[in-house]
Formats: structure tokens, C-alpha cells, sequence
């Protein structure tokens, strides 16, 4: 062997050379963000703020709008999308969770003002009733055998109707003893925002990194084969039924505080459709089994910013559902075509 081919042999142990240097540490993250579940909604949802941003940057792009975007149109649906994933994930589904975001807030004005409960006891009762709705309807599904679309709907009209007749119909004033508490619930400006953040990152990480988190991934994915490996099915079901009504309640709580005023016309089936569509757009099946609530958080942030920027934008209330419907299948059809090129490799 020559003197120059051995001066060209790589030191022992020294892998092999990279190659394209930059350009292939590039190529390589791109591919490994392509795969991410959470890529194309990610993507939407930068293309759309940019959009808007650039379109109506004088009053889009503002601390005001800002607050706006994120409290009262992202906060609210990113936060009982929480909730829906996990639902989704193991095959079910809560469609009274927009009828708990009603009531709850009247649970605590009844409370205080007609029982004399402190401001701090009535929140609680408030989170409380949340919980038991949870429990109501994990009942119905898990022990009575009821598909959750029906027993949730079911659920969903009795609490309506009982946030009719308590109220008679009419707003009411949030109790004065609850305004300090519900800055930190609502009412300050970016509380609802903070609220979202923290919670989000608590439920991504329960579900990707705790035992009950890999629980409903698998009674989503095998309901049978998860039962027979011992998993508790119906305790799974019912957590991720009484998570999603308790986030319902919260949400609640934070409108009312946000607004100053509980009305029985708010919430309803609005947040609750705009929460599934936003998990399902942040690539959550249908037919459970998979999902994120990181992606869920970032399809609220799509929507957030559709509605957001059209009323920005001046469009007019009538057309605007037909834009946003249409948004919403735009972004789907992405989302599975991504989902088939990640599957056909074609993304590394």
C-alpha cells in the first residue's frame, strides 16, 4: 500500500465522512419534521398568520388583537380540545362538554349568592359539577352500554335546560366576592392564554409519557387486546370523560369571568364542534387509537386565526362559516396527505 493511500485512510474508529455537509443536515431535519404528526397544521397555521399578518398588519398585528386571538378565540377551544382527544383516542366522544361550559359558571353564582358559600369554595362546586357531569356520562357509556354520541347528546340537553330554568333565561352578573379569584381564572388579560400553555404541556406530556397516557392509546388502538392485557377500560373511559367536562367547566368559569357576565346562551354546541374540529384537524382519528394534544393546540390556533382574521379582515358574518368550513377541509386534505407520505416513507 502507498504512502498516499495510507495518508488518505480515516484515523481507527472515525466514522465514515459526511456527506453534503450542511445541505444534508438540512435534508435530514426537514425529513424528520415531515414526519412529525403535528407538521401540516403546523404549517397552515404559519402560512395563515403570515397571511393575515401581511394583508392587515396595522391592525392584525397588534398586543390588543393579539390578546384577542389567543384568550377569547384560541384559549377556549385549545383547552376542551384537551379533553376531546383523549375521548377520541379511545373511540368516544363528549358532545355535552359545550352545556357544562354554560352551566358551570351558574353553579357557582347559585352557590354564592343564595347559599353564602366564600368566592374560593364557590369555583370549586363549580370544577365539582364538571366532574360529576363526567362521571354522569362515563356511566351511561362504560356501564349502561349507551354510545357516547347519544348518551353525551342526551346529557348535553338535560344540563342545557337546567341552565335554562335556573337562570329563567337570563344573564347575570358574576358575584362580586369572585372578581379578585377570577383574574387569575379569566378576567386578566393574558390569564386564559397562560391557562391554555400550561396545560397543554401538562396533557402532551401525560399522554405521551405517563402509564395512563399509553393506557388510551391502546384501548383506542385494541379495546379487546388492551382488556385482556389487563388494563382497566372502563377507568380509562371514565378519566378521559371526566378531564374533558372538567375542562368544559373551567372554560366556563374563564368566559364568565372574561365577560363579567354569566349568560345561559353562551358556550353550547359551538365550542364543543370547534374543539373536535380542531383535534381532528391537529391529526386525531376519528376512529381512536392516535392523536396529540399538540396538534390538537396547534388546530385551534388555525381556527383561532380564521376567525380572528376574517372579522379583522371585515368579512361578512354570513359567508364566513362557508370560508372557515372550507379552511377546515383545505386543511384536513392536507393533513392526510401527509399522513400517506409519512406512511409510504417518502418523507425521510
Amino acid at each position: 500500500m502507498s504512502e498516499a493511500t495510507k495518508s488518505q485512510q480515516a484515523p481507527p474508529g472515525a466514522g465514515p465522512p459526511p456527506r453534503n455537509g450542511a445541505l444534508g443536515l438540512v435534508r435530514s431535519g426537514l425529513g424528520a419534521f415531515g414526519r412529525q404528526r403535528e407538521a401540516t397544521v403546523f404549517i397552515v397555521a404559519v402560512a395563515l398568520v403570515l397571511y393575515f399578518g401581511i394583508s392587515y398588519s396595522s391592525s392584525f398585528i397588534s398586543q390588543s388583537n393579539a390578546i384577542t386571538l389567543l384568550s377569547e378565540f384560541a384559549a377556549p377551544i385549545a383547552i376542551i380540545a384537551i379533553g376531546e382527544v383523549l375521548l377520541l383516542i379511545c373511540g368516544e366522544i363528549d358532545l355535552s362538554v359545550g352545556f357544562v361550559y354554560t352551566y358551570a359558571p351558574f353553579i357557582m353564582y347559585f352557590v354564592i349568592t343564595y347559599d353564602g358559600f366564600p368566592a374560593w369554595l364557590g369555583v370549586i362546586c363549580a370544577l365539582l359539577g364538571g366532574l360529576v357531569i363526567g362521571v354522569i356520562n362515563g356511566f351511561l357509556t362504560v356501564h349502561l352500554g349507551l354510545p357516547s354520541f347519544i348518551a353525551t347528546l342526551g346529557t348535553g340537553f338535560c344540563i342545557y335546560g337546567l341552565a335554562l330554568t335556573g337562570s329563567h333565561d337570563e344573564p347575570v352578573n358574576i358575584p362580586p366576592t369572585t372578581l379578585g379569584m377570577g383574574r387569575w381564572i379569566g378576567s386578566a388579560s393574558w390569564s386564559m392564554t397562560i391557562w391554555m400553555v400550561v396545560l397543554v404541556v401538562i396533557f402532551q406530556i401525560v399522554l405521551t409519557r405517563t402509564r395512563y397516557g399509553l393506557h388510551t392509546i391502546a384501548v383506542g388502538g385494541n379495546q379487546l387486546g388492551a382488556r385482556e392485557s389487563g388494563i382497566s377500560v372502563g377507568r380509562v373511559k371514565y378519566a378521559a370523560f371526566m378531564i374533558t367536562s372538567l375542562l368544559g367547566a373551567l372554560v366556563g368559569l374563564q368566559n364568565a369571568f372574561y365577560t363579567s357576565t354569566i349568560d345561559p346562551n353562551a358556550g353550547g354546541y359551538q365550542p364543543m364542534f370547534y374543539a373536535v374540529a380542531a383535534a381532528i384537524i391537529g391529526g386525531t382519528a376519528m376512529l381512536g387509537g392516535s392523536g396529540t394534544v399538540l396538534g390538537a393546540f396547534l388546530g385551534a390556533i388555525v381556527l383561532a386565526v380564521l376567525q380572528d382574521g376574517f372579522s379583522v379582515a371585515g368579512v361578512n358574518s354570513n359567508p364566513l362559516e362557508i370560508i372557515f368550513g372550507g379552511a377546515v377541509i383545505v386543511a384536513m386534505i392536507a393533513n392526510v396527505q401527509l399522513a400517506r407520505l409519512r406512511e409510504s416513507g417518502r418523507t425521510g
